[in-house]
């Protein structure tokens, strides 16, 4: 399942690897002195969003009726969404999930549209199984567990506006794990900042506003995390988005409330190296000039992009890390990356082997992030 895994992306009109969703659960914040503390068990889920770069004129095409198609001859997001809409409604989710990972291993344009595809595959999961706990029920986390973010979609997409408060208050109360703030339900929680993106047609401000709705300040951080990760996918799906400033690359960071900024800064950075092109030193110098205290987050989600440009590459991502100018950057940058290993491998033995590479100190903070971070899964 992750042999061959190179992948091809558009960037500014160049075909170049970069990095996605889905990826980065439980972050913490780490001391100077110890090396690494845990936040408030505050878990969040940004991904290598940069992965879903479609061009989509219309975003509810994923909800039009299903044409057949043959896959072989497929050679766009549009063909590949009608063929998994289709193999939804005509046999099983398990079928679709088989059937991509056959071709993500086999074609180039599957992996590079391999998490929009599996929200395809959820969101079309709703027209047989509404009720969002029988829908994760029968998901897969295959591919940054972009399913569960697609079933999210699906259960919100008819629910009226002045409905939504109520609705999304109480959600993902039957999904199993609430009380451990379980993978499935930190991906239910999470799944609900895109969807109310999706229903809010980007409007970020309004979007983070209903995640207020939920019970619980892990619960809203999550769903934060959410809509930040939505509107970085809506700009490289060539989208247009207010929420985004070339000039200005760490807005909405830099212009949303308190509460909201440790979610935004950990999901800026993506949105910062794609407008820089991919200067990696240069995402270092400008996490520098956040808040001092979101210093920290904005170096480790350098360090999940530096392991989704690499495609999760162990001496690539060391290296991306070892920009850092001093021992803070490089080791938060470090956690970042290892988290994502453990993301995108569900395992953390290709996260270890990144930490032995590492001298002693940053090697045991590595492997206590490791270890904690892979008690989630």
């Amino acid at each position: 399942m992750f042999k061959n895994r190179s992948r091809t992306f558009l960037l500014l009109g160049f075909g170049v690897i970069l990095i996605i969703v889905a990826g980065i659960f439980a972050f913490g914040d780490f001391s100077k002195d110890r090396g690494v503390k845990e936040e408030n068990n505050l878990d969040l889920f940004p991904a290598r969003s940069q992965e879903r770069i479609v061009e989509v004129e219309n975003k509810d095409t994923a909800f039009e009726e299903a044409e057949k198609v043959n896959p072989i001859e497929c050679a766009d997001y549009y063909c590949f969404e009608k063929y998994y809409q289709t193999l939804v409604a005509e046999d099983t989710i398990v079928a679709a999930f088989v059937d991509l990972k056959v071709r993500y291993d086999e074609n180039a344009l599957v992996r590079s549209l391999c998490h929009p595809l599996v929200h395809v595959i959820g969101r079309e999961a709703t027209k047989k199984y509404p009720n969002v706990a029988e829908a994760y029920v029968k998901g897969d986390h295959f591919c940054w567990s972009g399913y569960y973010h697609g079933v999210m979609e699906g259960i919100l997409r008819d629910t009226a506006p002045e409905e939504l408060p109520a609705v999304i208050s109480g959600i993902c109360e039957s999904i199993p794990g609430k009380a451990t703030y379980s993978f499935d339900y930190y991906n239910c929680v999470h799944g609900l900042g895109h969807g109310v993106m999706y229903i809010t047609q980007s409007e970020l401000f309004e979007a983070l506003e209903l995640c207020d709705n939920l019970a619980g300040q892990w619960e809203k951080e999550s769903c934060y995390g959410g809509v930040f990760m939505e509107n970085i996918i809506t700009d490289f799906e060539n989208h247009f988005t207010k929420y985004l400033r070339p000039g200005e690359p760490l807005y909405p960071c830099t212009a949303v409330k308190e509460q909201y900024k440790r979610p935004c800064y950990l999901m800026q950075t993506s949105y910062v190296l794609k407008i820089n092109g991919y200067n990696f030193a240069d995402a270092f110098a400008q996490c520098s000039t956040v808040e001092e205290q979101h210093k920290s987050i904005c170096y480790q989600s350098i360090g999940r992009d530096a392991s989704g440009s690499t495609v999760s590459d162990v001496q690539r991502t060391k290296a991306y890390c070892m920009l850092g100018k001093d021992s803070d950057q490089q080791t938060n940058c470090v956690i970042g990356a290892v988290k994502d290993f453990i993301s995108y491998f569900h395992s953390d033995a290709q996260a270890k082997q990144l930490c032995n590479t590492f001298t002693e100190d940053t090697r045991n903070i590595c492997i206590f992030v490791a270890d904690s971070y892979y008690k989630s899964f």
